[in-house]
């Protein structure tokens, strides 16, 4: 474990960093795809249940749903770059050095992969901040022990859906980080 923080380690070889790069990007492309299913499964069902007339009146829903779609997306793109990073594996695998990519090539790759997942974390944890206002505020609105006949003021169950999506993004969005900031780490120690 010392050896993981020391200035005095070595680059790793070519073989080692393709091996590693293959493991992460395949996990990585999998859990991506998993927690990417299954958000754009609940934000398609919470973003066509709600009424029209309710979206007009809570704009928290309808803003945190944007901004939810769009982490999914940069998720989407995230799941094409942990593919792409199994492609770079295999190209530093092959016996002809020709066909290896260079490591500045490497380098932006995993800085390219980091910096859309910090955007899409950005993105779904502000879209978490706002459905988690939408909710309270609801729940605040209601009256303490009288039967509620609005209902706007409810809170539903797609509301604590979407919490649960935004939570699946941060998630798969932390995960991105981690991977590329670790592999870049590991490929830019000097």
């Amino acid at each position: 474990m010392a050896n993981l923080f020391s200035k005095t380690s070595e680059l790793p070889t070519k073989r080692e960093f393709a091996g590693n790069l293959r493991i992460i990007g395949r996990i990585s492309y999998w859990i991506h795809l998993l927690l990417g299913v299954a958000s754009g499964i609940v934000l398609f069902l919470a973003a066509f249940s709600r009424s029209f007339a309710e979206e007009s009146r809570n704009i928290f829903f309808g803003f945190s749903i944007f901004l939810a779609i769009a982490a999914l997306v940069a998720l989407g793109f995230r799941v094409y770059w942990a593919f792409r990073y199994t492609r770079m594996a295999k190209r530093l695998q092959q016996p002809n050095p020709n066909l290896h990519p260079k490591r500045e090539e490497v380098i932006r790759v995993l800085r390219i992969g980091l910096i859309v997942s910090l955007a899409g974390l950005v993105l779904a944890f502000i879209a978490s901040d706002i459905t988690a206002i939408g909710v309270l505020a609801k729940a605040m609105a209601q009256p303490q022990g009288v039967a509620v006949y609005d209902p706007e003021k409810i809170v539903r169950e797609m509301d604590l859906f979407l919490i649960l999506a935004d939570v699946n993004l941060i998630g798969a969005h932390i995960l991105g980080s981690v991977n590329s900031l670790g592999l870049l780490n590991w490929i830019t120690k000097e």
